[in-house]
């Protein structure tokens, strides 16, 4: 496994969702609206959990937040690509699985300056959850709650149709299958990251821990000192 790169691309993808959910250990327990007229002046909980992308829709002159970091999971495989707003780029592939996985998402994260990650979901292509979804949310969850120890958040991006998209990216780039094969999860998650903006955060559901302190902790933000 290797890291791999791209070109920049302009931004693909619809989402018909106007909403961004706030998800406590599977449980839906607030849903947030996130619309165009979405200003400053926002609700509480709605801004204090705003995706990056959606802040800088809102105030332009925002330059805080850290990179986001596309995450396309797998049963296998996971690809990874990373962007700030715009021209993500694919990032790596890992190999790993349960807490091995988690851990190194969250080594990446430190390394790569990465305050949020965005998260496929997989869904039908009527907008239905899958089986791979639960697997996904669950995957997440955990994600999630070591995220917020360190002020990082985890959202999820509806990824139907991104690994086609990845595909014919590729092709159109004039990579060889084998390459292809090689490289496909991360250009994936590369093409969820392009969702996520191109749709300035619209759509994604925040995943929330159950436990009120982790919530304190994702309100103050990135924790700067090195020790956790």
């Amino acid at each position: 496994m290797g890291t791999v790169a791209a070109p920049p691309r302009p931004p693909i993808g619809t989402l018909s969702s106007s909403y961004s959910s706030l998800r406590f250990g599977g449980k839906i327990g607030v849903r947030v609206r996130v619309s165009a007229r979405s200003s400053a002046s926002s609700s509480a909980t709605g801004e204090e959990f705003l995706p990056n992308a959606r802040r800088r829709k809102i105030d332009p002159t925002w330059c805080g937040g850290g990179f986001s970091l596309g995450v396309d999971l797998g049963a296998s495989r996971t690809g990874l690509a990373l962007g700030k707003g715009y021209s993500p780029r694919p990032l790596i592939v890992l190999e790993l699985t349960g807490q091995k996985l988690e851990l190194r998402l969250l080594d990446i994260a430190e390394k790569e300056e990465v305050d949020e990650f965005i998260i496929g979901l997989p869904k039908s292509h009527d907008g239905k959850e899958t089986a791979q979804s639960n697997k996904v949310r669950s995957i997440a969850g955990r994600l999630a709650v070591r995220a917020a120890e360190r002020g990082w958040r985890v959202f999820l991006q509806d990824e139907h149709g991104t690994s086609l998209d990845a595909l014919d990216y590729m092709i159109d780039m004039g990579l060889k299958r084998s390459a292809r094969q090689g490289k496909i999860d991360a250009y994936s998650a590369m093409m969820v990251l392009e969702r996520y903006f191109s749709m300035s955060g619209l759509g994604t559901e925040l995943v929330l821990p159950k436990q009120l302190e982790l919530h304190e902790k994702l309100r103050k933000g990135p924790c700067r000192d090195l020790d956790f």
